[in-house]
């Protein structure tokens, strides 16, 4: 029998891959299921031993290896591929907004990334990567219960993968981010090492854990990080009325500055323009064909709402191009208003590198499942659909969210972000993945999160250059 591991971009397993463990005298070996945490037909022992075993597939120090020579395709070329069928005439703000800052650029570079690390060995200790894991891709939202949570927010590039490669880009993202709000390597690289520290101890503790005791498992004390705090500040105030007001103006007429007016969507051309016609119709039919996609009674609950208005926005630096629709509803009266967003996925820019027969087709489809998989709380309305051919995530718009304003990562305040950084990501991971075979190959931690500060600095150097490059095609 033999082992199949995964090596660089190729995957050499088929649906249930087989690896080995043990001592070089003796192999054993053993199936496990390509998806979910469970491994039936293994034992504690054994599990922890496949994860041993995985340091002679690639020592933890050689994650700090990055070198811009193993470059198969210029990074400004695999851009431009990513582009392909999106809105031409916002490309150009999509460029202006990667060219902003470095950490613009990363934002945007997600395709640039993945094929970095698959032109590394990898672990192949395979979890659901949330797949563009960065300082500004955690957030406060609305749970179903209306409980405001702060967790990683953002699934469009989700994919399942070795659990290293959302902890590089999220190195890689605490730098980058940390250099421009004023800190200095020193820290930003203490920031990675408290990152990955944690997101190690964290694993430890799930390791044994029943699985559905992790899946429950709440991150305490975050709101005691000031960028947490100000984030969940901001989704307070996020209510359906606030961004009513934000969104929307009263319809011209005598009846305008009457309480309880008709409104529709403010004008804020190219960010948000209003969508009449036909394609008002072609969006609004999607979403009724996005309602089966819901639980029943979710259904229930979103039938007492009907539409008023549409627009398209442009939202992000990476998805800037992508079609995005937005919805205007009302409920119960005009003070009940709900805001749905209808959002084109493409290919996760790790579908060329990796393989992941459970994964949908549908890519708002392989959105949700990511999401669902990863997070603790969903957003109550989150479905797909599908418009003119092309795949769509459905969501509720600014409902209670705040994001973290990269401003204020500096001195404590980003040493504290990265410790929720690294806590979030291993509850993700310990979820969708094996959190005895990940710890056994971490083992305490402090070399592996060593190792990743220092790609850390690495890939943020090699971002500043990308982004120069950038900026000197684009002027």
């Amino acid at each position: 029998m033999r082992a199949h591991i995964l090596y660089g971009s190729e995957w050499l397993a088929p649906v249930y891959p087989v690896a080995y463990f043990g001592s070089e005298t003796e192999l054993q070996f053993v199936a496990f299921r390509l998806y979910g945490p469970v491994m039936s037909l293994a034992t504690i022992e054994e599990r922890e031993n496949l994860g041993l075993a995985r340091r002679k597939q690639i020592a933890r120090r050689a994650h700090a290896d990055f070198s811009a020579k193993a470059r198969l395709t210029p990074p400004l070329v695999l851009l431009q591929r990513a582009e392909k069928g999106r809105v031409p005439a916002l490309l150009k703000l999509k460029h202006e907004r990667m060219c902003a800052s470095p950490f613009g650029f990363f934002r945007g570079a997600v395709p640039v990334m993945a094929a970095d690390l698959s032109s590394m060995p990898n672990t192949g200790l395979m979890v659901q990567l949330c797949g563009d894991a960065h300082v500004r891709n955690l957030g406060a939202y609305a749970a179903e219960d209306g409980r405001l949570i702060f967790d990683v927010n953002d699934f469009d590039e989700t994919f399942r993968g070795p659990f290293e490669w959302d902890l590089k880009r999220m190195a890689a993202s605490l730098v980058v981010a940390g250099r421009e709000a004023g800190n200095d390597d020193k820290l930003c690289a203490r920031a990675v090492i408290d990152c990955i520290s944690n997101y190690t101890e964290r694993m430890r503790a799930y390791a044994p854990m029943p699985f559905l005791t992790q899946v429950r498992d709440q991150i305490s004390r975050i709101e005691e990080i000031v960028p947490v705090h100000q984030a969940l500040q901001k989704a307070v105030r996020g209510t359906p009325m606030h961004t009513l007001e934000q969104l929307t103006e009263p319809v011209p007429g005598p009846d305008a500055t009457k309480p309880g007016a008709p409104r529709r969507f403010k004008e804020q051309k190219p960010i948000l323009t209003r969508v009449t016609g036909s394609k008002a119709e072609a969006v609004l039919k999607a979403f009724e064909e996005y309602r089966p996609t819901l639980q029943s009674q979710r259904q229930r609950f979103l039938a007492e709402y009907h539409p008023v208005d549409v627009a398209f926005k442009v939202v992000g630096t990476g998805s800037v191009g992508l079609r995005d629709y937005c919805i205007y509803l009302q409920g119960n009266g005009p003070d009940d208003p709900l805001f749905i967003q209808i959002k084109e996925e493409a290919h996760s820019a790790y579908a060329p590198y990796l393989q992941d027969p459970h994964v949908a087709r549908h890519q708002g489809q392989r959105v949700v499942e990511g999401q669902r998989l990863f997070q603790t709380g969903t957003d109550i309305l989150l479905g797909y659909t599908t418009l003119d051919g092309r795949d769509y995530l459905v969501r509720q718009l600014a409902d209670h969210k705040g994001s973290v304003d990269p401003a204020i990562l500096c001195g404590d305040g980003l040493l504290g972000y990265a410790v929720v950084c690294g806590e979030l990501l291993a509850r993700g991971h310990a979820r969708s993945g094996d959190a005895r075979q990940i710890a056994a190959y971490l083992g305490s931690g402090e070399g592996f999160a060593e190792t990743l500060a220092e790609f850390g600095r690495k890939y943020a150097n090699q971002t500043d250059k990308d982004w120069r490059e950038l900026k000197k095609v684009k002027k």
